[in-house]
């Protein structure tokens, strides 16, 4: 585990109430065009890696497939439980997936390879747990960032913050371009076939106080940087938050925030290569 993993880990513990609140209900939005890419339907068997909340799970198993879903926090687990009661629950994490290989139909991961500290590692893992000429299929944030993303880094700035932190990062010998030539290429490099990316373009309705309370809560990039601010500076934050947010609100008093995100998907070639058992290594992203 990289020292970003391990950073990604500690940033969401017992924050699954305020993750689905917030930033989960933005994260549902690609779900069902997610489980179309993975081909999910009755009687298939799909693996959703960092279910989070469960709405992916929930989805899948509403179509009738039988569900194994993961994530590496305990609260994320049992907030999935309750939304995904038809699902099987195990605790884990990328690049560590504790299934033998060929195991599943088809294997999603919804807005998680933006958090692991070797997205080459976990793309390959997504696709060792799917059978011959099974799909993986997967979401990221893009790069350059959409209104919405940017919103965070504009209210902090606004607010005359401090210099940001220099937190743990992705070593840039094992990322990969969040554009669809990145995904592609990252797909490639699991030794998947038939690989394609989309953009999903949608305008996120939320009602202000809701989408305030992922940042509020220590989630994202601004709640890192809210986490042990000054009460004089969180005050500006908010101040300016309620100001930049005033030209997104409808007559309903709901935000529009324009976003996007990159759908890719891939297919395990019929004949595997040797890079099926578990020791083998993925070919890193150019």
């Amino acid at each position: 585990m990289t020292s970003f993993d391990d950073h990604e880990r500690r940033r969401w513990v017992g924050r699954a109430e305020a993750y689905a609140r917030s930033f989960g209900r933005l994260c549902a939005h690609p779900a069902d065009a997610l489980l179309d890419a993975a081909g999910a339907r009755a009687g298939s068997r799909l693996l959703d890696v960092g279910t989070g909340p469960g709405t992916v799970a929930a989805l899948a198993a509403g179509r009738g497939a039988t569900v194994t879903a993961v994530d590496a926090e305990e609260s994320m687990i049992a907030s999935a439980r309750g939304s995904a009661a038809d699902a099987r629950f195990v605790r884990a994490a990328l690049p560590h997936l504790p299934f033998p290989a060929g195991t599943y139909d088809a294997a999603v991961a919804n807005f998680v390879l933006n958090h692991v500290g070797d997205p080459a590692a976990a793309a390959w893992q997504l696709r060792r747990v799917v059978r011959p000429g099974g799909l993986v299929a997967f979401t990221v944030w893009p790069h350059p960032q959409p209104p919405l993303q940017r919103l965070w880094g504009q209210v902090y700035e606004a607010a005359g913050g401090p210099p940001r932190p220099d937190l743990p990062r992705v070593a840039v010998e094992r990322n990969f371009d969040r554009t669809p030539a990145g995904v592609n290429e990252l797909l490639r490099g699991a030794g998947l076939t038939d690989v394609r990316c989309e953009t999903l373009s949608w305008v996120h309705r939320a009602d202000r106080e809701d989408w305030w309370a992922g940042p509020a809560n220590g989630i994202g990039q601004l709640g890192l940087l809210l986490t042990g601010a000054p009460a004089q500076l969180r005050r500006r934050i908010r101040e300016q938050y309620d100001r930049l947010t005033a030209a997104h609100l409808g007559p309903d008093g709901l935000l529009g925030l324009p976003t996007a995100a990159l759908l890719g998907t891939g297919r395990v070639a019929l004949t595997r290569s040797r890079m099926s058992g578990t020791g083998g290594r993925p070919r890193r992203p150019r």
